[in-house]
């Protein structure tokens, strides 16, 4: 037995439509997935803290930026 793991917009009405059609086939059945937590937890905390970290220096570089930019046209 194969597993396919589906992600999608649980407020997009065609999606869910499609997913129910999928389901309603007979060929499929649905199984809800639990993550883990075991030693990648571990390792997936620190890479979202590391994205999470860049965003937030990237946010406050562009709010700069943009604050001197607009400064410059204000003037």
């Amino acid at each position: 037995m194969c597993t396919v793991t589906l992600e999608y917009n649980q407020s997009n009405a065609l999606a869910r439509r499609k997913l129910a059609a999928l389901l309603a086939t007979g060929l499929f059945m649905q199984k809800d997935f639990q993550p883990d937590e075991s030693a990648t937890g571990e390792l997936v905390s620190e890479e979202q803290e590391a994205r999470r970290k860049f965003r937030d220096e990237f946010l406050y570089a562009s709010k700069i930026m943009s604050a001197k930019a607009f400064a410059r046209h204000l003037q």
